[in-house]
């Protein structure tokens, strides 16, 4: 997921070209956010303005409906102090949970350890339905055990 952004702006360049673009934008997602993943099970497609690239926000999409807004914070910004004030939802939608994931040894689209903060505006029941039948999250492992 998100591999054409590893390294940030001055990689785009080297990257491979984003996915073909749908013909209709998601209503909802910032007019300057485009598809940067297909589906990922479970999470939904990425969405993302290249100016926010990588760490976010990144925006989780599903038949066309917001279900997620995402940030990635490395862990030298935690230990640097990072700080992000005013995390909310998407307008017109409401947080239901959030999952906050350590991921050690990174992932494509941020290479170097960090954590995944997703605040999803869907159930748990609902998310585990998103994209059955797309690429797989490698990184996905249980949570809260």
């Amino acid at each position: 997921m998100l591999r054409w952004i590893v390294g940030g702006a001055a990689a785009l360049a080297m990257q491979p070209p984003l996915p073909p673009q749908p013909a209709v934008h998601p209503a909802g997602i910032p007019a300057d956010a485009v598809l940067v993943s297909p589906c990922i099970a479970g999470m939904g497609e990425h969405w993302v303005a290249l100016k926010d690239a990588p760490l976010g926000p990144i925006y989780g999409v599903w038949q066309g409906t917001p279900v997620f807004t995402e940030l990635m914070v490395t862990v030298k910004q935690l230990q640097d102090g990072f700080s992000y004030a005013n995390i909310r939802a998407l307008p017109g939608y409401q947080i239901d949970h959030v999952d906050f994931k350590y991921e050690p040894n990174g992932h494509a689209g941020l290479a170097v350890p960090h954590y995944d903060i997703h605040a999803y505006y869907v159930s748990p029941e609902v998310q585990a339905t998103i994209c059955p039948n797309g690429t797989p999250d490698p990184s996905m492992k249980p949570m809260n055990q």
